[in-house]
């Protein structure tokens, strides 16, 4: 039996070509949590690859402080994963959006963070505390936003692209 998973997996990676991994070094994080503080630019795509069937982001956002923010924003096609690295803030996710609207659909949108809708409020969302190290999973398709940032909050976003929508970088 171990001979023919041994030849499958021989079979298999005979038929296919992998996919290089990519590396986004600490140094590239840094370079671009330099430049994102330097021109207030809050998100920042530092690569997006075609893994196959799918693309693949990797950005950094840093919030400098904001209190009593009301909104939302729906990512519809594109899941969210966010580690933060810096700071803490108030995460406020799930519900609904109130008065929804699309977000513009242009290219450096799509780029960013794929389509999807912003709302002047969000109803029913759970509100949580979050802080570097914690780990933040927003599927495609819920509302989210930071309702307060006392001081600055840094953090990464791998965006996972099943339409391939996410511009290569």
């Amino acid at each position: 039996m171990t001979n023919i998973l041994a030849a499958l997996l021989v079979l298999a990676q005979a038929s296919s070509a992998s996919i290089p991994a990519v590396v986004v070094s600490a140094a590239d994080i840094q370079t671009t949590l330099i430049d994102a503080m330097a021109s207030g630019v809050t998100d920042h795509p530092i690569r997006t690859i075609d893994a196959g069937g799918h693309h693949v982001g990797v950005a950094l956002v840093h919030r400098g402080p904001s209190a009593n923010v009301v909104a939302g924003t729906i990512h519809s096609e594109v899941t969210e994963v966010y580690t933060v690295v810096g700071g803490s803030g108030t995460l406020v996710a799930g519900g609904r959006l109130i008065d929804p609207q699309p977000r513009e659909n242009t290219a450096l949108r799509r780029m960013v963070s794929g389509p999807g809708w912003t709302g002047t409020g969000m109803e029913g969302g759970v509100t949580r505390q979050v802080a570097e190290g914690d780990i933040i999973i927003i599927p495609a398709g819920t509302p989210h936003y930071f309702s307060e940032v006392l001081e600055s909050i840094t953090y990464t976003i791998v965006r996972l692209d099943p339409g391939q929508g996410l511009t290569l970088k």
